[in-house]
């Protein structure tokens, strides 16, 4: 086995030794000090996994095949004839595979917990940005990668910046209402779609007139859905049209063609649930455009698992809405920006039409970062942060482009 040894000055540097002549998934077997050193024993992952194909690969041990040959003769193996080979053996190199990949693990994450202390000691001021970035709710695959392309110089000015410029939103001339058509909005139950739906058809209503603009509504299961699409109808002077299937869809979509923008107001659904696939097919056959509505109040994990069900070639964008429920706004930025989604609009409350805005950067980006009224038990202390990063080093989503 091609056992290797790195030392160095610090843990942060062997490690970096290892991963440059064996690579990411190199096995490490030790580390320990040397004096004023470290020293790190590795192997590269190919050996191990080389080990694991040829258990794989090998042949049946001879006492299972003597057992079924046996069993056929209706004969009974002697007892005192030993196994050519103990099965134990077998069982004895998975444990030590096993083993081997525990300790890799561990090693693994001892040494990110060195070397985050290490950057701490270091370069506080960075380690001071990342812990803000990760307290106001960004994910640590993405506060990582601007952390390793800031400058020397690089502040909180910075880091903004270059968040700002990595947030894309719709310009004047991709404005839904201005430009007219037909357009979808989707997402999971309790996001906002029917007030959101009527905050856009408001806008358009003073812009190009009541006869301009209709509302349609698929949601024929939730239980009074269509009576408030039209109670704002109503109040609105739009047409409110009820649809069930594709056909009765696109029949609509068909006399309702001269209209200058037609709001669809969709079922809410989970982004687990097995319709959604069905929904987007609908709207995509009728020609439907679709915006995308994110609960700022939602984790990043659970708004990257929406825009994983709802995303699709037929989304041209998002709409963030519950933003005046939101404690912080860095888990849906960090969606929008890691995804590359457009975003048009953002919604801060239940009033139609006061509570639908154009997207500020600025406002955002300081809304993200304004220290909470209160302690909170989710925020990343000093003490914690070496373990906290630690265990999130092996996590790490893939590697996105950015403009800085």
């Amino acid at each position: 086995m091609n056992v290797r040894k790195f030392v160095a000055k610090t843990s942060r540097e062997a490690l970096h030794m290892v991963r440059n002549e064996l690579g990411e998934d190199a096995v490490i077997l030790s580390n320990r000090k040397l004096g004023e050193d470290v020293e790190i024993v590795a192997v590269p992952h190919a050996e191990l996994a080389g080990l694991e194909k040829a258990r794989e690969a090998a042949p049946p041990k001879q006492p299972a095949v003597r057992a079924v040959a046996a069993a056929a003769r209706e004969e009974v193996v002697p007892a005192a004839q030993p196994a050519v080979e103990p099965a134990a053996s077998m069982q004895q190199q998975q444990g030590i595979l096993s083993e081997i990949k525990s300790m890799r693990d561990m090693l693994q994450d001892q040494l990110a917990c060195l070397a985050w202390s290490d950057m701490q000691q270091r370069q506080p001021q960075k380690t001071q940005l990342l812990r803000d970035l990760l307290n106001a709710g960004f994910s640590p695959a993405l506060s990582r990668q601007l952390l390793e392309r800031m400058p020397a110089d690089g502040d909180m000015n910075w880091m903004r910046l270059v968040l700002e410029n990595n947030l894309r939103v719709a310009e004047a001339e991709d404005d839904v209402v201005v430009r007219g058509g037909v357009y979808a909005l989707v997402g999971p139950t309790g996001v906002g779609k029917t007030t959101t739906t009527a905050k856009l058809a408001a806008r358009a209503v003073v812009r190009y007139g009541a006869e301009q603009v209709a509302l349609i509504t698929t949601d024929s299961y939730r239980i009074g859905a269509y009576e408030q699409l039209r109670i704002y109808g109503k109040i609105l002077g739009v047409e409110v049209h009820a649809v069930r299937d594709t056909e009765d869809l696109r029949l609509t979509l068909s006399a309702l063609k001269r209209k200058h923008l037609v709001l669809i107001d969709t079922i809410g659904m989970g982004q687990r649930d097995g319709r959604v696939p069905g929904q987007s097919e609908m709207l995509d056959a009728c020609g439907a455009k679709r915006l995308l509505l994110l609960n700022a109040t939602s984790g990043g994990d659970t708004l990257d698992d929406v825009v994983n069900t709802y995303g699709g070639a037929g989304v041209i964008g998002c709409i963030a809405t519950k933003l005046d429920e939101a404690v912080t706004l860095g888990a849906v930025l960090d969606v929008l920006i890691r995804r590359k989604l457009q975003l048009h609009y953002i919604a801060n409350g239940q009033r139609v039409p006061e509570d639908l805005h154009e997207v500020n950067r600025e406002y955002l980006l300081h809304r993200a970062f304004k220290p909470g009224a209160r302690a909170s038990a989710f925020v990343v202390n000093e003490l914690e942060f070496p373990a906290v990063m630690g265990g999130m080093a092996k996590t790490t989503a893939g590697r996105i482009e950015y403009a800085f």
